[in-house]
């Protein structure tokens, strides 16, 4: 929500950056990083289990790619929310978590048949002696 009005205070236009510095120029990726870690301190005093955590720009990223996945975003417009030029280079970002396999798994039906251990027959397994 704060970044949501801090973006509709900022003058609109496909280049305007969201961080900008002081001069209004995009802040660099490594004055960027030194802010998100001067705020991690800072909530690390409200949240103490953020003193035990790596936070950095890229796992920001990455949270943000995976909540939008779990929206049901499509990947196409996660590539293009990322910046990136290709869904190939996303798919870096994406992973199933625990709660999308389950979701995936409870699509499934279960089946009539009883689950057993193959056994090959003796023909095949004669033939795999061969090799």
């Amino acid at each position: 929500a704060c970044l949501c009005d801090w973006i509709a205070e900022q003058p609109p236009g496909p280049t305007t950056p969201i961080f900008p510095t002081a001069r209004g120029s995009a802040m660099s990726s490594d004055a960027f990083q030194r802010l998100v870690g001067r705020h991690i301190k800072t909530a690390a005093k409200t949240c103490p289990s953020l003193r035990n955590k790596t936070v950095t720009p890229h796992t920001l990223r990455h949270t943000l790619a995976m909540n939008l996945l779990q929206s049901g975003v499509d990947i196409t417009v996660i590539a293009l929310w990322l910046g990136h030029e290709s869904i190939e280079t996303t798919q870096t970002y994406l992973h199933a978590d625990m709660a999308m396999k389950e979701k995936a798994l409870s699509r499934t039906s279960q089946g009539t048949t009883a689950p057993k251990r193959y056994r090959p027959n003796d023909k095949l397994l004669a033939f795999l002696e061969t090799l």
